[in-house]
């Protein structure tokens, strides 16, 4: 045998990573990722300190700027970071809070009793990952001014004037080595997240201004006129379910109490509507959205399940013989915001947004109890509205639980005929993907262009019901539907498994015309209403088919020179012929495809359905409240909302075809 050399294994193997240096090298370990998520994470933080000074009742205005170069500036009027020397590091207090990781006063007793943020990282992640950092304090009367570049201090901190006010302005420039994917601020993401903020801590005023005169450009000059949106809510967390029902038929007046002891306080909010949704019950622990949900949902949920149950059996709503109502059939219609606050919460789960503390439990449980118990026997008009509601919902899933049974036979066999599911050959959904089309039209080109392999055609005839006006029970006697569910594979309602969902890429495909976002709208609701879990492991997702197509004039040749995804797209290619030929840009035919049938299998498979060449957007959840509210407006009874909606976006239609 050869003799291998010895490999040497020492002290000099061991890399240690100073300062910041790790944050650096695994950026996702800190702020979740480097795409967008993450870069908007950035902003989430330097604001979550902002926000602690509101906690500890020291701030109540927070000011934040997307700037022409796409930095971001937060100017709060809190207390303002110490400057003083800290004894054991020997600099400056606004030095260490900058530049060593899980320093802060969220650690300790001495600092805030209630924080922010997820993990508790703070600033000094955002210091490492940004290309260049510039931080102006204000207070004792002075104001001073540190800069850094990419995690380490390049200008100490040093006094630059007098200050009336105090204070902290945090300036940050996300570093395109480490985001690059992008380094553009969304500003409807940023206005979704600190409207909650600002429901979530009554009283606090929150403005976000874009001062860049074109948000997708890397620099752009300043805007002639900023956008700024200003949130502030002296009602707190009932504004908040206000908002969630906004253009809903609601059953009461929305319901609050708190309650505090030594764990931390919580405080509830919640109101009941007609709507037939069981998922618009949020729950927050010290400002971060618990999506996963935790001991504390757990205590509301079982306090509201009891309490209406006890309430319904004492005025005798529920009769003896009757069954007790479920936690689903309690809370269908309500809009509900459960927000904690604690000293030391524990985040776990996949995305660490579940609440972990036991103690929490029992203070949530107490204070639903008693407070949704006193309101019911004080306020019997809409109790007996509530308690009927439920029982309605009762009533509805039984008669859907039969419908459910009576009609597996029938929908597995229906598969069977022309026109429906062409499913793949895969048996591994991690692979398998459903493509969900409108017609037979576009549902035969499909099928002739996909990968037999791991591509599922699902064609729809006609348009999917409207769930939320129907109802579970009505949209079950839906062929459509009954379709669906059955090719998905998972079941619904008390039957629904995500597990055995049959493919990981469940994709809508419809046409890019006024009956194609129709029908997209319709499965989304269908979606969001009844199978959420799918939306929230990231399985749906909506296809995007060319609109135009280009050839060269008076050619021969059938083949498209070039595909086009939008209309601003095609001005800009158009104008490029002209700038590069001198020429009008009649040199090239356009082609307006108003359905998928009108491109052949070819085309469809290498614009829309090929994984190299395709682009796909991946539907999520950022914001629960606004996607209950549009879901809500546009797919619900009131005709008003919808009107308003379709009056306000008039000025953005591209296409009507009519």
């Amino acid at each position: 045998m050869a003799n291998t050399p010895e490999e040497h294994y020492g002290a000099d193997d061991i890399k240690v990573l100073k300062g910041l240096e790790a944050v650096r090298k695994r950026p996702g370990m800190y702020i979740g990722s480097t795409g967008p998520l993450g870069l908007h994470h950035l902003v989430y933080e330097v604001v979550d300190n902002s926000v602690d000074e509101a906690l500890a009742g020291y701030c109540d205005h927070i000011q934040v700027f997307i700037q022409p170069d796409n930095s971001i500036k937060c100017i709060d009027n809190g207390r303002g970071i110490p400057v003083e020397r800290h004894k054991t590091e020997k600099m400056p207090t606004v030095e260490v809070v900058l530049t060593i990781l899980h320093a802060g006063g969220k650690f300790g007793d001495g600092g805030y009793k209630v924080s922010g943020g997820l993990h508790g990282v703070g600033v000094s992640v955002v210091n490492a990952l940004s290309s260049r950092m510039l931080v102006d304090v204000r207070r004792d009367g002075k104001e001073y001014e540190i800069e850094l570049e990419r995690g380490k201090t390049t200008t100490k901190l040093h006094e630059i004037g007098k200050a009336r006010k105090t204070g902290t302005t945090v300036t940050f420039w996300p570093d395109p080595d480490i985001f690059t994917d992008t380094t553009i601020y969304d500003f409807d993401t940023l206005a979704n997240r600190f409207r909650e903020m600002a429901f979530l801590n009554k009283g606090l005023k929150i403005e976000l201004t874009d001062l860049r005169s074109d948000p997708h450009a890397l620099v752009s000059e300043e805007a002639a006129e900023p956008r700024t949106v200003t949130f502030k809510y002296d009602g707190g967390i009932v504004d908040f379910v206000k908002y969630i029902n906004e253009g809903k038929e609601t059953l009461n007046k929305p319901i609050y109490f708190e309650a505090e002891n030594e764990d931390g306080t919580v405080e509830v909010a919640m109101q009941w509507s007609t709507s037939y949704s069981s998922n618009g019950v949020m729950a927050f622990a010290n400002n971060i959205n618990t999506h996963e949900g935790g001991t504390h949902l757990d205590g509301f949920k079982q306090a509201v399940t009891r309490t209406i149950n006890d309430y319904a059996r004492s005025k005798k709503i529920l009769k003896e013989k009757d069954p007790n109502l479920t936690g689903d059939d309690c809370r269908e219609g309500l809009a509900a915001i459960i927000s904690v606050k604690l000293h030391e919460p524990e985040f776990e789960g996949q995305t660490k947004t579940k609440l972990g503390n036991t103690e929490i439990r029992g203070l949530v449980q107490t204070a639903v109890t008693k407070g949704l118990a006193e309101y019911l026997e004080e306020n019997p008009a809409p109790a007996k509205r509530i308690v009927g509601k439920a029982s309605q919902a009762l009533k509805a899933r039984e008669a859907a639980r039969k419908a459910r049974e009576a009609s597996r036979k029938n929908v597995m066999e229906s598969f069977s005929l022309p026109g429906k599911l062409a499913d793949c050959s895969s048996k591994d959904p991690s692979n398998s993907e459903i493509f969900i089309v409108e017609g037979d039209s576009a549902g035969g080109s499909a099928k002739q262009a996909r990968d037999r392999k791991y591509q599922a055609i699902l064609p729809l005839r006609g348009k999917i019901l409207n769930v939320e006006r129907a109802g579970l029970n009505r949209s079950l006697g839906s062929d459509t539907i009954k379709s669906l569910i059955t090719a998905i594979g998972c079941g619904i309602s008390d039957d629904f498994d995500a597990d055995k969902a049959r493919y990981h890429r469940i994709i809508i495909m419809t046409d890019a015309d006024v009956d194609g976002a129709h029908i997209r709208c319709l499965l989304l609701t269908f979606f969001y209403r009844y199978m959420p879990e799918l939306i929230n492991r990231g399985y749906i997702y909506i296809a995007q088919p060319p609109i135009f197509g280009l050839k060269k004039h008076n050619s021969r040749s059938t083949k498209v020179d070039r595909y086009i995804y939008d209309e601003q797209a095609l001005s800009a290619t158009l104008a490029e012929y002209d700038d590069e030929k001198g020429r009008g840009a009649d040199k090239y035919d356009v082609q307006r495809y108003k359905g998928l049938g009108e491109m052949d299998p070819e085309q469809l498979w290498e614009t829309t359905m090929e994984p190299a060449s395709r682009t796909l957007l991946q539907v999520n959840i950022d914001d629960a409240a606004e996607a209950e509210r549009a879901v809500a407006d546009l797919m619900g009874d009131k005709v008003e909302p919808r009107r308003d909606f379709i009056q306000s976006h008039a000025r953005d239609v591209r296409f009507l075809d009519i």
